[in-house]
């Protein structure tokens, strides 16, 4: 997904605006945007400033309105956390929490697996979903590469399988794919990755599945940059994306706005959830639970950016798999923390 133009020119003008506030050097006529503008770099890295400073209108996010007729973005939650309740009554109640998207998690040990969806039960979700204008923004799988080629067979079967899923749930705009990659070292394994994600796209293309890979902060995948690379190595244009989710990439040294510049182009679907450090490690919470994150700001940065896609609470196993967890009052809670970002960024969810 490139910037828009329209959006390019507005930030070159608040790029220009915010150099007064911020001198580091740079503006002596040197830093250039073609060839006389700021770079997405700077740009973004004093976009954050200015938000962190209360300096940034929330009309900015508003500024791209006119490049597309649907240029805000939609509120989502997965179903990754309500594995306990079928899949029809998690739809019924993500819609009456008043949500705009959803993921259903595809994954081979979940309700909504495609095994476990015969074509009448598609059909049935189908209608739900219609009739409660729930926009089915993605499908989750847990699909990593496998090296053994017998296996690799196997996994281009199960991937058809889902891509003919989201198909059958929404033909007219299909959900993309998302995955992680798996564990291990990414110098032992971005070329398998490479190789592997290849047959996958040859798969998803004629089924018109976007396939996103999502780094991951345990995974041989762990940062925008290693996306990119795979992205770029395929030369998939639409068809290969990224998901983005900064909890895994929170107290690693990778700012906010760097990661944000990196997977903008690439991004077709945004994870949130919050991280925090105790007791030396990172552990996930609901999405706005910590107070922790400024999620206007990061809605600011993406739609700055052009980004018009889904914002999808994501419970982690961390907190579904504890004792008591409640998938209903889990999908609350994130709608409550998560609603008031929109507003404070000024972005307009889609219905």
């Amino acid at each position: 997904m490139r910037i828009p133009q329209s959006g390019i020119a507005q930030a070159r003008r608040l790029g220009n605006a915010f150099l007064s506030f911020f001198p580091d050097g740079s503006s002596d006529g040197s830093m250039t945007m073609a060839a006389s503008y700021l770079t997405r770099r700077h740009l973004l890295r004093t976009t954050a400033s200015a938000m962190a400073a209360g300096w940034l209108a929330p009309s900015w996010g508003r500024a791209n309105e006119n490049v597309r007729s649907a240029a805000g973005m939609t509120l989502g939650f997965s179903t990754y956390g309500m594995k306990s309740l079928p899949v029809e009554q998690a739809l019924a109640a993500i819609a009456e929490i008043g949500y705009d998207a959803v993921e259903i998690a595809a994954r081979a040990d979940w309700d909504s697996a495609p095994a476990n969806m015969p074509p009448a039960r598609r059909q049935a979700c189908r209608g739900l979903l219609a009739d409660r204008g729930l926009r089915l923004s993605s499908l989750m799988e847990h699909l990593p590469p496998a090296a053994d080629d017998a296996q690799h067979a196997r996994d281009l079967e199960r991937l058809a399988g889902v891509a003919e899923l989201g198909a059958d749930l929404a033909p007219e705009r299909p959900p993309l794919i998302q995955t992680v990659l798996g564990g291990g070292a990414w110098e032992e394994k971005n070329s398998m990755f490479r190789d592997r994600l290849g047959d996958w796209l040859a798969v998803c293309r004629p089924r018109n599945a976007v396939l996103a890979i999502k780094p991951h902060r345990g995974g041989a995948l762990s940062e925008p940059s290693e996306a990119v690379w795979l992205i770029e190595q395929l030369g998939a244009g639409k068809w290969l994306k990224m998901v983005y989710d900064y909890s895994h990439y929170a107290f690693r040294n990778l700012p906010l706005a760097d990661t944000v510049e990196t997977a903008l182009p690439h991004t077709a679907h945004i994870a949130v959830k919050d991280a925090v450090e105790e007791n030396g490690r990172v552990v996930f919470q609901l999405p706005g639970a910590s107070g922790a994150f400024d999620y206007a700001s990061l809605l600011r940065l993406f739609h700055a950016g052009g980004y018009q896609g889904d914002i999808s609470c994501e419970v982690s196993g961390m907190v579904s798999g504890n004792p008591g967890y409640d998938p209903l009052a889990a999908a609350r809670q994130c709608y409550k923390n998560l609603a008031p970002a929109f507003a404070a960024a000024g972005i307009r969810r889609e219905k």
